[in-house]
This record gives C-alpha cells, structure tokens and sequence, in this order.
C-alpha cells in the first residue's frame, strides 16, 4: 500500500458519513453526488453500484435513506470496482461510517457480474492494462484489508438487484487525453469497461421491472440509447445537467427499466450555478 499517499478523510454533510480519498488516483466529482440523488432505493431492495471507484455513491445512498430504515438495514447494497486499491478505500469508509452490515464491496470486473460462467472466479478476469502502473500492488491491498476478490466466492444470483446505479468511464478508449496515471485513464476512458458492458451488466443483474440509474455525458446518448435497447433496458426518465442557465447540458442523468416500454419523460434541465461559484438552491439541497 505504499504508492498511496496523500490520503484524506472528507465530510460528505450527510448523515455525519465521510470518505476517504487519494488524490493520487481521481475523487468523487459531482457527477456522483448527483446520481445517488437521483437513483431511488426502498426499503427491501438490493443495490448494485458498478464502477463503485471508493464507494461514493452507494454511501451517499445509504446516508440519504430514512434513519428507520438504516436501522432495520433492509436496504443492501453491493459495490463491485476492479481497482483493488479503490475496493480498500470503499471498505475502510464503510467500516468508518458504520455502514459494514449494509455495504459491502467486492473486487471484481463489471463484465464478469452475475455471469454465471464467472463463478467463483469473478474478480480473476485478466486485465487489457499490462502496465506495472496498473492496479498496483493487488495482492498487498487485498490483505490489508482482511479480504480479497475471494470474498466473493458466489457469483450474486442474475436478475437478483432491484437497483443498479453506474458512473462509468465517459470517453471512448480512443478519444480524448488520458493523462499519465494508468487508473485515471481506466476510470475516464473505455479501457477496461464500455457502455455496452455496463448495459450488459445492468440486464443480467436486474429484476425484471428493476432499475438502472446512469450518468453520463450528452455526447454519448446515441451509444448509451442503443447499448440499453439491444439489452432491453427502457429510457423511462432523463435529465440533462447544465452548468449555468443557457449553457450547454455537459451530464446527463438516465433512468432506465428493464423490460420497460418505450416512454421517455424528459424532466426539467438541472441548472448547477446561478453565478460563478455560486450553486443554485436546488443543487445546494442535494448536497446538504
């Protein structure tokens, strides 16, 4: 665990919950914060969070949940990341935040999720990335942390999560600049996951009539649209996310049903500032 360094405990102002981060590999952004407002669990439903990066978005999900049923813990929620450093990160939050019989984290790929064929394998898929820089250190992370990818040994059951949320890597594994962080080019760009990954994903994990909470770049609609259809996952709710009123929609937040019909309601644009470095009072509320 030696190449994190710098690491820093924040205050999510929500439920008295905080983080741990590592700047070394990338922080929560607001496109996290805004998906686990925007994905909807109940009580009794199990969560699936993929690309989980330190957990954010299932412990801002559960932060925001009514204390009652925090207590009873009815609502479980499972993160799946492929960064073992990530997992140890998300772990050490739960366990700080008292949220260990209600989160859990486990290492493994998105593409071997409730894929029956995985088995206890799941976590053990090869990576595409050969580099030394990537995923540093795995084995040391994993002990450090009391458990590896092997506390998983069962593949969740397919269509067994009511809810799966997502905050996948943005751009295509050609396009745009990565940088000279290996990780950060795998959270950013389709490296190691695509959008039909996550559509494919998101149909073998869910219920029928289950959700997917999804968000994204605008730039990308035409692909996420079709990798939901092929995957029979319905676009029932969408809201675009601009920086400023009458500027252009730079996120897009997708609720998706599987096995759905084909309704889209497009939702009022999300305006996050109403000057410069001053949020708008609806975007204030959900970060408080």
């Amino acid at each position: 665990m030696d190449r994190i360094m710098n690491e820093r405990i924040d205050d999510l102002q929500r439920g008295g919950c905080r983080i741990i981060q590592c700047p070394e590999l990338f922080c929560f952004g607001m496109d996290a914060v805004l998906l686990s407002a925007w994905a909807a669990a109940g009580r009794g439903d199990r969560v699936l969070d993929l690309c989980s990066g330190n957990g954010i978005v299932p412990i801002l999900m559960d932060a925001r949940l009514p204390e009652e049923i925090r207590r009873e813990g009815s609502v479980q929620f499972t993160g799946v990341e492929i960064n073992s450093i990530c997992v140890d990160l998300a772990r050490r939050s739960a366990a700080m935040n008292a949220q260990t019989e209600r989160i859990h984290f486990s290492e493994g790929d998105v593409r071997d999720v409730c894929r029956p064929s995985a088995g206890a394998g799941f976590g053990s898929r090869p990576h595409a990335c050969t580099s030394e820089s990537c995923l540093p250190e795995r084995e040391g992370a994993a002990s450090a942390s009391g458990a590896g990818s092997a506390d998983w040994p069962d593949m969740p059951a397919p269509e067994s999560f009511d809810c799966v949320t997502v905050n996948p890597p943005y751009m295509k594994a050609d396009g745009g600049l990565k940088g000279p962080s290996t990780e950060r080019a795998i959270a950013r760009h389709e490296v190691l996951c695509t959008v039909d990954d996550v559509a494919q994903a998101a149909r073998r994990a869910l219920k029928m009539a289950g959700h997917l909470y999804l968000v994204h770049r605008p730039h990308r609609l035409g692909d996420i649209f079709r990798a939901l259809l092929q995957n029979d996952l319905a676009v029932k709710r969408m809201r675009m996310v601009h920086p400023f009123a009458g500027k252009e929609a730079n996120l897009v937040l997708i609720d998706a049903v599987k096995g759905g019909k084909s309704y889209v309601h497009v939702e009022h644009p999300l305006i996050v500032y109403k000057e410069a470095g001053v949020y708008t009072e609806e975007l204030r509320a959900l970060y408080g």
